[in-house]
C-alpha cells in the first residue's frame, strides 16, 4: 500500500484514539510508578474529545486538516505539558507542511519530521532524557532511513523504534516532570509519554494493516 486518502486517515486517526483509551489504565499505572499518575488520563481525556471532533467533522479538505484537528483539541483540551507536546507531535508538521490529498511514505515522513522540529522550538528535552522523545525521534529517524514507499512496511519500522525506545527510557534518569526528583531512583521504569508515542504509532500501523 503506497498510500491513503482523506477518509482513511481520519479513520486511521480514530483508531488512534481508541487505542489511547483503552489504554488509559496501563498509561496511568506506568506514570504512577514514577510522576503525577496523570498521564493515562489527561491522554484519554484528550483524544476523547480529538475523536469527537473527527467524528462531527463530515469533510476535511486535506490530509493536514486531520492531523490539525486532532492536536488542535489536544493542546485545547488536555492544558499542562502533556497537552502541548501531544498536540504539537500530532498537528506541529501538519502546520507548516503545504497541502496533501493522500498520505504516503514521504509525506508522513516530512510530516513528522516538522512536528520534531516544532517540539524542539517547545521543549528543551534530548534523547535519553527520559520523555516522550526518547521514542518519538527514534521513529522519526526509521522512517527517514527507510527505503520503501509501503506504508505497512514505514510504520512497522516506526513502531518497532518506538518500542525499543520505550525499552530505552528504563536505563535513563528523568531529567524532566515530577521523576526528575527521584534521580537515579527513576532508573528501572519506563516513560509514560514514551509509551504514549508507541501505542499511537502501533495504532497506525494496525490500521493499516487491516486495510
Amino acid at each position: 500500500m503506497k498510500s491513503i486518502d482523506i477518509a482513511q486517515t481520519k479513520q486511521m486517526m480514530i483508531c488512534v484514539a481508541d487505542s489511547i483509551i483503552e489504554s488509559k489504565s496501563y498509561l496511568t499505572e506506568i506514570d504512577s510508578q514514577i510522576g503525577d499518575g496523570d498521564h493515562g488520563i489527561g491522554m484519554a481525556g484528550g483524544l476523547t474529545k480529538a475523536r469527537a471532533k473527527l467524528l462531527e467533522t463530515e469533510v476535511f479538505e486535506d490530509v493536514n486538516q486531520v492531523f490539525k484537528a486532532v492536536g488542535h483539541t489536544m493542546l485545547m483540551s488536555m492544558g499542562g505539558a502533556s497537552g502541548v507536546i501531544f498536540g504539537t507531535m500530532i498537528e506541529g508538521g501538519a502546520r507548516t507542511m503545504d497541502s496533501r490529498m493522500v498520505l504516503d511514505c514521504a509525506t508522513f515522513t516530512e510530516l513528522m519530521k516538522g512536528s520534531q522540529a516544532a517540539l524542539s522550538k517547545r521543549d528543551k528535552a534530548q534523547v535519553g532524557d527520559k520523555t516522550m522523545l526518547d521514542a518519538f525521534v527514534p521513529a522519526i529517524e526509521a522512517m527517514g532511513n527507510a527505503k520503501t514507499d509501503d506504508l505497512v512496511e514505514l510504520f512497522t519500522l516506526a513502531e518497532k523504534a518506538a518500542k525499543q525506545g520505550v525499552e530505552n527510557t528504563k536505563n535513563y534518569i528523568a531529567k524532566f516532570g515530577r521523576a526528575k526528583s527521584l534521580m537515579e531512583r527513576s532508573i528501572g521504569f519506563q516513560d509514560a509519554g514514551a509509551t504514549s508515542v508507541w501505542i499511537i504509532f502501533r495504532a497506525m500501523k494496525e490500521y493499516l494493516e487491516s486495510i
